[in-house]
């Protein structure tokens, strides 16, 4: 593989891991972070020393910097990957301002491989909106792929091409660490990608559904022998921000807006019963709201490019609150977090959480798993 000049728009986790891999392939790698406006130089030697971003940024090692429009005006193959931190209407907003600033400076010749999901026809848009920011004909003059990274799947096995433009230096870019990549049409890769988050998001949802059912404590023992008790709260919202992109791309009713709403009708009813098994547990055990505290385990990354999870526990957090004022979220395993006067209900988001926190022991403690079952897994 030749030194491709290659530049990620995006210091989050997905881009970092994206440009580590091809510097130490051999690519002259930059990479953009956006909070300080610069563009890093990413040598293979800090890419080895490196693996994440929260590494790199706890270090702070000297790397040579140079403006993000002299990085991109240099690169042949640009990856958009930031982070994507607004909600609702606000998304496409900052998707769009962030794609603007990304391109405006891209040179004739010059590919954008695009890594934020979209629905299906999503990526015409984008089209559009590179075609009007550098003047350029997309296919001709500056090539477009479609490359969806994160959100709960493994890397995608296929990159969509505008045009179906075969590109083998871009292919072997991106198969350093994984088997060949198989170039399809824009059109192709979307349909795929959907497939892809319908079946991971129906499959869960049908699981978060059927143990509502489950109330008497011989089926939820035989249910817990099961993988069931290793999904999270966690692996429920990994993948959302793909899902409602995807719900996007329809207008009326149709089958797949009713898989497409279900889901997400399914991951926010399964809040409403975590919530509502955290209150009964204070009734149970006799608890006052005002001698009570809940902490909520869940090691979030914060340089995801969705910001899907941030969101939900912010939303869980205000949502305990309307019950119980001390509500606190814990992302340090380490902490010692049950040292106080009160009774501390330990909710765990994340299996990483769970076996890291499920052998403490306090004797006001008690551990609900937020996993289908919301298992109470003991009072010491």
């Amino acid at each position: 593989m030749g030194a491709e000049r290659v530049v990620v728009y995006g210091l989050s986790t997905e881009g970092y891991s994206l440009a580590c891999q091809m510097a130490i392939h051999g690519a002259n790698v930059s990479i953009i972070d956006e909070s300080t406006q610069s563009a890093i130089s990413l040598k293979p030697e800090i890419a080895k020393t490196y693996p994440n971003v929260s590494s790199l940024k706890e270090d702070e090692p000297l790397l040579a910097m140079e403006p993000i429009d002299v990085a991109i005006s240099k690169a042949q193959y640009l990856f958009f990957a930031p982070r994507i931190r607004k909600t609702g209407q606000e998304t496409k907003t900052e998707v769009h301002s962030k794609f603007k600033d990304a391109t405006s400076s891209l040179k004739k010749g010059s590919s954008v491989i695009y890594n934020l999901p979209t629905g299906i026809g999503g990526n015409g848009e984008n089209v559009s909106l590179l075609e009007h920011v550098t003047g350029l004909e997309t296919g001709k003059s500056i090539f477009y792929y479609y490359y969806p990274l994160g959100g709960g799947n493994q890397p995608p096995k296929v990159i969509g091409s505008y045009n179906n433009k075969q590109d083998q230096n871009l292919a072997a870019l991106l198969a350093s660490n994984k088997k060949e990549i198989t170039m399809v049409g824009i059109s192709s890769a979307e349909h795929f990608h959907a497939i892809n988050v319908l079946t991971r998001f129906s499959g869960l949802c049908s699981i978060l559904e059927v143990c509502k059912f489950a109330q008497d404590d011989n089926t939820k023992a035989d249910l817990k022998s099961n993988d069931l008790q290793n999904i999270f709260l966690d692996d429920m919202v990994s993948g959302l921000y793909d899902l409602r992109s995807l719900g996007t791309s329809f207008e009326g009713a149709n089958t797949l807006m009713y898989l497409i709403n279900g889901s997400l009708k399914g991951v926010d009813g399964y809040i409403k019963r975590l919530i509502d098994e955290i209150r009964s547990t204070l009734k149970k055990n006799d608890l006052k709201a005002s001698r009570t505290k809940i902490a909520l385990s869940w090691s979030l990354d914060q340089h995801e490019m969705r910001g899907d999870k941030i969101e939900m526990l912010q939303s869980l957090i205000t949502r305990l609150r309307d019950y119980i004022g001390d509500v606190e979220a814990y992302s340090d395993p380490n902490l010692d977090l049950f040292h106080n006067d009160k009774t501390t209900i330990l909710v765990i988001c994340s299996k990483s959480d769970y076996e890291n926190l499920h052998k403490k022991q306090d004797n006001d403690l008690i551990i609900i798993k937020g996993n289908p079952l919301c298992e109470i897994t003991h009072k010491e």
